[in-house]
């Protein structure tokens, strides 16, 4: 498979989706996927089929507001269908929610209060060890969510039961709701930060699908520690208007705004096929 096709294609349905449902957090939504995309369509053993397989890796997106872009990668999986969720998204009685819901067959766990997903990941993790079971467990957290003491707490054990079946990716596109990451909190160094506390520490360029690619593999061969994975990405990754502007945070497209959008990533797609 083209993972780099792939992950245009399923930026044209995240746009396509804010727009319609008018919701969305769509800047991390866009600087997320190509992670996703590597994750669900090559390195993870995850599948429709797979939901109550107990060996299955499993998956949680902690920086849960980017759920336009979980949602539209579990779709064109097969998960559920495509025009359920563009039927309904975001509409009274939905089950599919602007965060992720358990309810949403391919979703590990309900999120968005941020700072419980990895903690909830180092249990998933230290269960399969205990099990004896063959799965991995990926967490992805946002940079501004690094803020949340929690996630130290789970840093520390992750490293303290050495649960190298366990990956995080940081999605460093150095936007908050509120502002740049520095101005808000600094946390530059972070590297260092977690090395620190004891873990396998990748930086790579975080909107690349083969510096993705190579780095869970470099995590998968990792033993006796748990590997964060530093994906240094663009906020709006792939939309011009998009890319680094802090007000897109949480904003819809108007209906210039998304021709402009589907131009511009229809383009990039001609680039792949």
């Amino acid at each position: 498979m083209n993972l780099k096709l792939k992950a245009v294609q399923i930026r044209k349905d995240i746009v396509t989706l804010v727009h319609s449902a008018g919701t969305g957090h769509i800047g991390g939504d866009l600087s997320v996927t190509d992670i996703l995309v590597d994750l669900y369509y090559k390195q993870m053993h995850v599948g429709p089929e797979l939901v109550h397989d107990p060996n299955r890796d499993r998956f949680v997106l902690s920086k849960g507001h980017s759920v336009e872009a979980l949602y539209s990668v579990l779709a064109d999986k097969g998960y559920f269908s495509k025009e359920e969720l563009h039927q309904t998204y975001s509409k009274f009685g939905s089950k599919y929610i602007g965060h992720p819901n358990n309810k949403v067959n391919g979703v590990e766990m309900n999120t968005g209060s941020l700072g419980h997903g990895l903690a909830v990941g180092v249990g998933m993790a230290l269960a399969g060890k205990m099990d004896g079971r063959p799965y991995r467990v990926y967490v992805v957290l946002g940079d501004g969510e690094m803020e949340e003491g929690s996630n130290w707490e789970a840093i520390t054990a992750g490293a303290h039961y050495k649960l190298d079946n366990l990956t995080a990716f940081v999605d460093r596109n150095r936007l908050q709701i509120s502002g740049t990451t520095e101005e808000v909190m600094t946390q530059e160094k972070q590297e260092e930060r977690w090395a620190a506390f004891g873990w396998n520490v990748l930086s790579i360029p975080g909107n690349d699908i083969d510096a993705i690619d190579a780095a869970v593999t470099k995590a998968k061969a990792t033993k006796g520690k748990p590997t964060v994975i530093i994906a240094n990405t663009t906020k709006g990754c792939g939309v011009s208007y998009i890319e680094n502007q802090v007000a897109w945070h949480h904003k819809v497209p108007t209906d210039a705004e998304y021709a402009q959008a589907m131009q511009e990533l229809q383009a990039q797609e001609a680039q792949y096929e």
